[in-house]
């Protein structure tokens, strides 16, 4: 594989994957246009016979197909093969319930709780809220300030976005203990990037399972379904598609590349349609009873 299938603005983004998939050597040791489908498969059932869950393999095989894909883009090669997901994933758009959400963050262990909190009121894709420095915070911004989303998969994943009232005071309160930073990561941690990585909070969100799992078996209640932190993000631009947002706010707002991928998030109702038409008060458009 060429170094060149490994450029671009999503190759942070997509670094671990692109990690696995150099240290598989049938794909490592091959040109780009000499991959198949059959190469792609034996490389899914390697990492799942190396005790890999069916999430992460699919992860590892969605930055696969991206590279074979800009590899067509960029007249690499001439097509790309078609790389099969492998069933049973976790799906990540279960949408989480209101009172799933009072549980959940009330079970879950301090770090996690407040990056759920950020995920589940502004929509930010984890890697994304991992990343947030404190030199991309405005206190003044807004209602309750905003911050800067900095790095993403695309150009449009670089956005500006409001803090909600939750949001802010958590923040401002993790700054004080921090000593009121004027730049630096909001999650440091001792990992290589510097910051909160995805398995960082492998254990804790674990816990907050276990935990609620036993809360349920004591009170002879329904326990939490189990859901991955991306799920937040996907209940948070679920509920802004509902509360009336229309597909090119949301686009902006969720950082997405295309209007086309927002409008799966918004459903007009029929009220909404008659309202939308009643606006135009009859204007250039239609019949009148003067003009009769």
């Amino acid at each position: 594989m060429t170094s060149r299938s490994i450029e671009g603005p999503w190759r942070d983004y997509y670094k671990v994957g692109i990690k696995t998939i150099s240290n598989y050597s049938p794909l490592a040791n091959s040109k780009l246009n000499e991959i198949t489908s059959e190469t792609a498969s034996s490389f899914g059932a390697h990492r799942q016979a190396q005790g890999m869950q069916v999430t992460p393999v699919n992860s590892s095989l969605q930055v696969l197909r991206r590279m074979l894909r800009l590899a067509v883009e960029w007249g690499v090669s001439e097509s790309a093969p078609l790389i099969r997901m492998l069933p049973g994933a976790r799906h990540r758009e279960h949408v989480v319930t209101f009172d799933e959400e009072f549980q959940y963050l009330a079970a879950a262990p301090e770090t996690v709780a407040h990056v759920s909190t950020i995920l589940v009121d502004t929509g930010l894709r984890p890697e994304e809220c991992f990343r947030l420095r404190w030199e991309a915070i405005t206190w003044s911004n807004g209602r309750c300030g905003t911050f800067i989303v900095t790095h993403g998969k695309t150009v449009a994943a670089r956005r500006v976005l409001p803090m909600t009232p939750r949001v802010r005071a958590m923040l401002e309160t993790r700054w004080g203990y921090a000593g009121k930073p004027v730049e630096g990561w909001v999650w440091p941690a001792a990992t290589r990037s510097g910051h909160l990585e995805s398995s960082s909070l492998k254990k804790q969100h674990r816990r907050a399972f276990e935990t609620l799992s036993a809360n349920a078996k004591k009170n002879n209640s329904q326990s939490v379904r189990p859901f991955v932190l991306y799920s937040l993000r996907h209940t948070f631009l679920t509920r802004l598609g509902e509360s009336g947002c229309d597909a090119w706010t949301l686009a902006r707002i969720a950082g997405h590349s295309s209007v086309a991928m927002s409008t799966r998030y918004v459903h007009p109702s029929d009220d909404a349609v008659f309202t939308a038409v009643e606006r135009l008060g009859g204007h250039k458009i239609g019949h009148s009873e003067q003009k009769s």
